[in-house]
């Protein structure tokens, strides 16, 4: 129950806001749960709500910021404060012992101390911290000025948003840190766009760097991007060094790898870059080098700078691992959507840390350039030390036997011809109701954790399920409570497991509609496409009577997400499959009850949205359209009422609206046609927008929107 005053509510939202930073803070920072997840979310709901209804107590940076939601229209640059200037790089033991007598001769034979640095392979980031408050996250750019990505920034859990307060605690500082994209997380986006026959990401650094550009917080969000601190500045010297900067930073609650350490001498430096040569292998992040710094920050100023780098500072590369091997076979894996993806299988070699045997070859085109033949021995690789690549062939020892790789024209599991959509990489299995590798994998991704989630039922049992024979399609596991007796026959699969198995499906019923329609498997709708039709439409007979051209204007939903969302739709098998669903009691619909319309002023009308606008994100403005009565469409036709206008609207948009006589008008000439504050929806002088009985939608009288500076 929200507080009954203003003042209530205003304790009440510093109160949670306090509770939930340091419940943040236990999490990541020390591994510890205070409360269970439900309680923090009850309690992150909680204060959601009294910030929606009193916003003018929302703390600038609330715990509410996390799960994103600003759009971004561009990203504004700002000048750091302090140049983020690049080290100087080797992959040599002797440039190291040139440095160490460098820094040597620059502080005259005075003793020093170092520190070492594992180098993350992420994306460099400047934060700058006000009284404690996270006010702004600029990246490197070109070193003196760089992009503001505050917005994506606050999105990172392990971030803490509010520092805790330590003695001697500057009241202005900035953190220098790394943005990375966790090893589990890198994989896991790539095997689904390898399942949505989509480009792998080449390295969790490029992830990470495409991630924090993403004009959608929402999505950063979802992308579960982590920061390591390793720098703190300030505009007079609070600390005597470099390690005691990295203690304080820790002290403030924001992470600081554990992996540095202090080394008396360049040996002890050495010592240090040979522990972790193969030992980073081992943490959840990616490593390519270490980071070797004067740790005395007097002596540092006494060694300066050069015009690039700093002359105290030095990062040592380790040089990218490669082995060669035998090629010995090429198998061909069908996903989920039918792609047809090449696996090399080679002679096991060691490799990074791991014993490779297997290597992706992503399509014919890979297959083609490299030139590769069965039999080859080839340079493998580890693409950003993680996945492994063919990256060459050892022309000089090609044997006389090698056999060149034909790419199967028909699907190596159901026999059907392939085929290659115009523009595509991938083959394609057409075979989307009888080819047992798609239908298993949608099986697989449907009880996945994102998806329904269903306790008992994993990967590897509902794949054993569909060998049996027991499912085929989602709506069969809802038939499995009903075979309790035929379940009970099976090898390895125990009463109280088939009790679980029961328990989970009865479960997951009660899952949100957005990830049942993520769990169908449509290509293309991913998690955060599925949450925006499932809030447009909000139930599943909406998303039916919807066409192509509709959904298209759904908020990040474009035309190819559209037209393959609206094929499935309209295909018989599945509208049987969600009417199977629908009589299991699993949710087809949002509940709760629908936003309500504001008012009819727009009824009758549809319009098209184009281009950046000024004051309103187009999801803003899709949303005001549809309270006030008016529909969203896609494209441009003779039937239009309105194109509403921003900045680099495209060209073409523009001249087929023009063709069709279509008015072109701006936001604010938009938000002209809306009820202004206080009045009868209806308006006064009873006019509406609503098209006149001919047909044709009234033009709102023309300002100084973007329609007189068009031509």
């Amino acid at each position: 129950m929200s507080p009954a005053d203003p003042s209530s509510a205003q304790a009440r939202i510093l109160a949670l806001t306090e509770r939930l930073h340091h419940l943040n803070y236990q999490y990541y920072q020390r591994d510890v749960s205070e409360v269970s997840d439900q309680e923090f979310d009850r309690m992150l709901a909680e204060l959601a709500g009294l910030e929606k209804q009193y916003p003018e107590f929302a703390q600038p940076n609330s715990p509410t910021q996390r799960v994103g939601g600003t759009i971004t229209k561009q990203f504004p640059t700002a000048q750091h404060r302090y140049p983020m200037l690049s080290l100087g790089n080797t992959y040599s033991e002797d440039d190291l012992r040139e440095f160490d007598e460098r820094v040597s001769r620059g502080l005259e034979g005075a003793p020093y101390t170092y520190v070492c640095e594992l180098k993350f392979d992420g994306v460099a980031m400047s934060l700058s911290y006000e009284h404690g408050q996270l006010m702004q996250g600029v990246t490197r750019g070109d070193g003196t000025r760089g992009d503001v990505v505050t917005a994506n920034i606050r999105t990172i859990r392990t971030l803490p948003l509010h520092l805790r307060q330590a003695p001697g605690q500057p009241e202005d500082l900035e953190v220098r840190g790394e943005v990375f994209m966790p090893l589990p997380v890198f994989e896991e986006l790539n095997a689904e766009r390898e399942q949505n026959g989509e480009a792998l990401l080449a390295n969790p650094r490029n992830a990470a760097s495409g991630t924090l550009k993403l004009q959608d917080s929402a999505l950063v969000a979802a992308r579960k991007l982590r920061f390591y601190a390793y720098a703190l500045l300030t505009p007079q010297r609070h600390f005597p060094s470099h390690s005691a900067a990295l203690e304080a930073l820790a002290q403030y609650g924001l992470p600081v790898s554990d992996t540095w350490r202090r080394c008396q001498s360049l040996e002890e430096v050495l010592a240090f870059i040979h522990e972790w040569e193969k030992k980073r292998f081992t943490l959840p992040v990616a490593t390519d080098g270490i980071v070797i710094k004067v740790d005395d920050l007097r002596q540092q100023e006494q060694l300066g700078f050069t015009a690039k780098s700093p002359r105290w500072a030095i990062a040592y590369k380790y040089p990218a691992e490669a082995a060669r091997t035998r090629l010995n076979e090429v198998q061909y894996n069908v996903g989920r959507t039918g792609a047809v993806t090449p696996v090399a299988m080679l002679t096991p070699v060691p490799l990074a840390g791991t014993v490779v045997k297997r290597a992706t070859l992503h399509n014919a085109n890979q297959i083609e350039a490299l030139d590769l033949r069965l039999g080859d021995l080839v340079f493998v690789e580890k693409g950003g030390e993680i996945i492994p690549k063919i990256t060459g062939v050892d022309l000089a020892e090609r044997p006389a036997t090698a056999v060149p790789i034909q790419y199967p024209t028909s699907c190596p599991a159901c026999d059907t011809p392939l085929i290659r959509p115009a523009g595509e990489a991938h083959y394609r299995c057409p075979n989307e109701r009888g080819c047992p590798p798609q239908l298993k994998a949608r099986l697989e991704h449907y009880v996945s954790r994102k998806a329904l989630n269903i306790d008992g039922l994993g990967a590897e049992t509902v794949g054993r399920f569909f060998d049996l024979g027991l499912v085929r399609t989602p709506a069969d596991i809802y038939d499995l409570p009903a075979r309790r007796a035929e379940l009970v026959t099976l090898e390895r699969l125990g009463e109280k497991s088939i009790d679980n198995l029961i328990k989970g499906i009865d479960t997951s019923k009660q899952v949100p509609f957005d990830r049942v329609l993520f769990g169908l498997g449509i290509r293309y709708v991913g998690e955060t496409v599925a949450q925006k039709l499932a809030a447009h439409y909000r139930t599943i007979d909406a998303m039916l009577a919807a066409s192509a051209t509709e959904m298209a204007a759904v908020p990040e939903v474009g035309g190819v997400i559209a037209e393959a969302a609206a094929v499935w739709f309209q295909q018989p098998e599945n509208r049987e499959l969600l009417e199977r669903l629908r009589a299991a009691g699993v949710q087809l619909a949002l509940t709760g009850e629908a936003p309500k319309a504001v008012s009819d002023r727009l009824a009758g009308l549809t319009f098209v949205l184009s281009g950046v606008f000024e004051n309103h994100s187009r999801e803003q403005l899709q949303q005001l359209i549809v309270a006030h009565g008016g529909k969203i469409t896609g494209s441009i036709s003779k039937k239009l009422s309105y194109l509403v206008a921003g900045d680099n609207m495209g060209p073409a948009k523009r001249e087929k609206a023009l063709s069709f006589k279509v008015p072109i008008i701006s936001e604010n000439e938009l938000l002209a046609l809306l009820p202004a504050e206080g009045e009868d929806p209806a308006g006064s002088d009873g006019f509406s927008a609503s098209a006149d009985a001919a047909g044709t939608a009234p033009v709102p009288p023309l300002g100084t929107g973007l329609q007189g500076s068009l031509f």
